[in-house]
């Protein structure tokens, strides 16, 4: 026997703003930013202390992303960035360290699976497409400044 429960589209819209009240989108930019500021300053105090060290502007650079890309990594694989994230919203996804949080956390995920055809295979299954549509798209601009250049 099937029961068939039919529900007007205004009740189902009340449903569903009692069951997901409205976030409170101020003070999620404020957190936003402050978190994402805090991370960019990070960065730049990890680049001063690199180059008063004696590295070059560019090593210095390399360093600053090599070290921010392991950090977010490490507090990803612990269980932290994704608290953080909780609180910090959309500040985490300062590119450098929310990609390498977009390719821990499907590794981490799919670990069980084992290590070719979990870890390794679903590394990538968020950041993937950034990486295929980031190439194509700097292989096709350096075509088109390639192109300029030679008229």
């Amino acid at each position: 026997m099937e029961i068939i429960m039919s529900i007007s589209k205004d009740d189902y819209s009340k449903m569903t703003d009692k069951a997901s009240p409205n976030s409170p989108k101020l003070m999620n930019c404020v957190k936003a930013f402050i978190f994402g500021g805090g991370i960019c300053l990070f960065g730049q105090l990890l680049f001063t202390l690199f180059t008063n060290m004696g590295l070059n502007e560019k090593a210095a650079q390399t360093g600053v992303s090599s070290t921010l890309i392991i950090i977010t990594a490490i507090l990803t694989g612990v269980g932290v960035f994704d608290k953080i994230a909780r609180q910090a919203g959309a500040g985490t996804i300062v590119p450098i360290t929310g990609f390498a949080n977009s390719v821990v956390s499907p590794a981490l995920e799919f670990q069980h699976e084992g290590l070719v055809l979990g870890t390794a295979a679903q590394m990538f299954t968020i950041a993937g497409p950034v990486i295929v549509y980031g190439i194509a798209s700097s292989f096709l601009y350096g075509l088109i400044i390639f192109i300029f250049k030679l008229y």
